[in-house]
């Protein structure tokens, strides 16, 4: 087991090369209030002067100590190698590997180095110092010596020094892994002990914290400290152990550690016969490397996996990093390959990394023009913004000067442009967003896929641009191939169409049904068997109407089929039966009565302002506008639903062809074309300091836990026992 301290500073040593406390290491914790004589302690166990001494607070930086026992054969051996003269010396950690042999040369180097960080004027900081001290005279033992507690600030320390020692203390002993040596001076209360109650707050069971009791010799006259060294005050379960340090007199005179270690023995023997051998330095450092041996082979199998479990963390993330370029420019040929590969694989959904949160690449696109798209050209009303006025003012607009017969073609081929025309603005955004999901996808393959592009982010930028720059030339491609789709549609109105024509026939028969229910209908006080007057006064026979509805009817088969169906119908039969009815009422008697009186005619002597624009007022449609309204509508209705059926099928197939294929087929060429070149090499694969520097600290790190996995595995199961 006397070889399990050594292994401890070996680890210690080789994790203070990287300056990493990831691994929690078993050491010997030293904690009391300033000037307990933690420091004195720490000298009775070396045996040489080697800390600074004095009044106040002298310890302001951490400072671990490691005591390595030597044989004199190997002190000799290592003398002889390193021209040390001596058999004792020590090594600072900070002066690399400069050997001390005078100790009051170390002593000085620990001030210096203390007032280096914290000043020269009771400041403090938390950066260790590490010393290890090579000797045949000690005992194996790694110790760490902190500022004393402190209540009032002195000199230019802070408001808050309590505050930060007493963190800077928890910073170590709340390691499970560590042993606290909590110090009290004996002229004081036991039950006031702040190092005592520090160790019950983060060791509340006691099962790693051994008490000293310092300054036996200075306790006021007829007192002892029996009581507490029996633990009969406080009991402490690893035990309680007195000890006489030198006082500062004879600090002052040079005493030796040893004449002081002889001057204990003797005040022990007298003062407290019974207790002797179980209290003084000695027996304080052999207790002390019994408990660090035991606490760290029961701290060992979980330092063990500790080791490999970081180990094989920090192999990942130095594989995240990748390895330093050596062959730049097959490097680049392959990053570019591998982020074009994962682009298309992305958008094809056979990509490495699939996102579960939300749907990206190939499927986003596939929702846009299914469920976005598809939607949206659902929920446009055929007959949206168009209003029974709007296709009346139409068909008025298409007769011209003449009234009309027949409802004209010229109307329904307009209205049905204008509600076409509304189907171009959700397609071209449904081209924006396929494109928007296109530059999403260059994220996600730079985030998910081939984090490689990280290393270099000036080539990371390179590929982004040019990608974007392609993305950005096959918008207004795709863009105008799709207002073409839509100007297809608008640049002939194809009434031939099959659906349509079904549609019209279907109407057809229902207007003809109509038409006879009417003739059906027809006032008996019309003659039909008298002389007629026509429109122009000449007299007509009692079968010239029937002829002219039998020219009407055939009218209307024949508009039926070019789109102008059932106003015909009425048109030629029930305008002129309504002329006949009221021959006087000339051109206007096919119109709507309105609710409001008609302006004055010229000819009954009250003046007209041709200049007036006529004002749209309110009023009931006639029957036969309303027949021709709905016809029309009907109409646009069975057509805009055939166009919008193409148009949602063709948008998406040209959104693939023009821009989400060709994308797919150019992008490798497109970014060896642009980024493969000599004279961009160095440039483009240039690493970020930051990146760099992360590789090589998490190289420095995993050879470090190599190495300590390698120090551990040496250990056989008998050094365990």
């Amino acid at each position: 087991m006397e070889a399990l301290i050594p292994v401890i500073n070996k680890l210690q040593d080789v994790f203070n090369t990287v300056g990493a406390d990831i691994i929690q290491l078993p050491q010997i914790v030293v904690v009391g209030t300033q000037s307990s004589g933690k420091s004195s302690v720490l000298e009775s166990l070396v045996g040489r002067d080697i800390l600074p001494r004095g009044t106040g607070i002298v310890t302001r930086r951490p400072l671990i100590l490691q005591l390595v026992h030597i044989d004199s054969e190997d002190c000799r051996k290592t003398s002889e190698e390193n021209g040390i003269d001596g058999e004792e010396w020590g090594k600072f950690l900070h002066t690399k590997s400069k050997i001390y042999t005078d100790f009051e040369e170390i002593r000085h180097e620990v001030e210096a180095e203390t007032e280096r960080i914290s000043g020269n004027n009771k400041g403090i900081s938390d950066e260790p110092i590490h010393l290890k001290i090579f000797s045949p005279h000690v005992v194996n033992l790694t110790l760490v010596d902190l500022p004393g507690i402190t209540k009032v600030p002195v000199g230019d320390q802070p408001k808050d020094i309590e505050l930060q020692i007493k963190d800077l203390i928890f910073k170590y002993i709340s390691n499970p892994n560590s042993i606290i040596l909590a110090v009290t001076a004996a002229n004081t209360d036991m039950a006031t002990s702040e190092a005592l109650k520090v160790a019950r707050e983060f060791d509340p069971d006691g099962r790693r914290t051994l008490a000293v009791v310092t300054k036996l010799d200075l306790m006021d006259a007829g007192t002892d400290a029996m009581d507490v060294l029996m633990g009969r005050v406080i009991p402490v379960k690893l035990g309680i152990i007195g000890v006489v340090n030198r006082s500062q007199l004879d600090i002052n005179q040079k005493k030796l550690v040893a004449d002081a270690a002889r001057d204990e023995y003797a005040f022990l023997q007298k003062k407290y016969p019974s207790l002797a051998n179980r209290n003084g330095t000695k027996h304080l450092a052999r207790t002390l490397n019994r408990l660090l041996m035991h606490h760290i082979r029961d701290c060992l199998p979980e330092l063990k996996t500790r080791i490999n479990v970081l180990a094989s963390q920090y192999q990942s993330l130095l594989n995240g990093y990748g390895e330093p370029v050596d062959d730049k420019s097959s490097t680049l040929l392959q990053l570019i390959t591998k982020f074009a590969a994962e682009y298309c694989h992305t958008i094809e959904g056979t990509a490495k990394y699939i996102e579960t949160t939300e749907l990206c690449g190939g499927a986003r696109i596939c929702y846009i023009f299914h469920e976005t798209f598809g939607r949206t050209l659902e929920s446009v009303d055929p007959l949206g913004g168009l209003t029974t006025i709007d296709v009346l003012t139409a068909i008025r607009n298409a007769t011209g000067p003449r009234p009309a017969l027949f409802v004209p073609e010229v109307s329904f081929e307009l209205l049905v442009k204008r509600q076409v025309k509304r189907l171009e603005d959700p397609s071209l955004r449904c081209v924006e967003l396929v494109h928007e999901e296109m530059q999403r996808i260059i994220q996600h393959c730079s985030n998910y896929s081939t984090q490689e592009l990280l290393r270099f982010p000036k080539l990371h930028d390179a590929i982004v641009e040019v990608v974007t720059s392609l993305l950005r030339k096959r918008l207004p491609v795709t863009n105008e191939m799709v207002h073409n789709l839509v100007a297809i549609e608008l640049a002939y109105i194809n009434t031939k169409h099959p659906d349509f024509a079904d549609a019209c026939g279907l109407m057809n028969n229902n207007i003809e049904e109509q038409r006879r229910n009417r003739m059906r209908d027809l006032p008996s006080a019309v003659p039909r068997d008298k002389s007629l007057k026509g429109p122009g006064g000449q007299s007509l026979s009692p079968t010239e109407p029937l002829a002219h509805e039998g020219e009407a009817a055939k009218a209307v088969a024949g508009g039926s089929q070019s789109g102008n169906v059932g106003e015909q119908t009425d048109g030629g039969t029930g305008n002129w039966r309504g002329m006949l009815k009221k021959g006087e009422d000339g051109p206007a008697g096919d119109r709507a009565v309105l609710q409001h009186p008609l302006p004055a005619s010229p000819h009954r002597g009250h003046a007209v302002n041709l200049l007036d624009v006529p004002v749209p007022v309110s009023r009931r449609l006639s029957a036969r506008e309303q027949r021709d309204c709905e016809v029309i509508e009907r109409l646009i209705k069975s057509y805009f639903l055939i166009v919008r059926k193409n148009i949602q099928d063709s948008v998406p197939k040209a959104v693939m062809h023009f821009l989400v294929n060709h994308v797919k087929d150019c992008l490798q060429s497109e970014l060896v074309g642009q980024l493969y070149k000599a004279g961009l090499l160095d440039d483009l694969l240039t690493e970020s300091e930051d990146m760099a520097q992360r590789r090589t600290e998490a190289a420095d790190m995993l050879k470090a836990l190599q190495k300590a996995s390698q120090v551990i595995a040496e250990i056989r199961e008998t050094h365990l026992w």
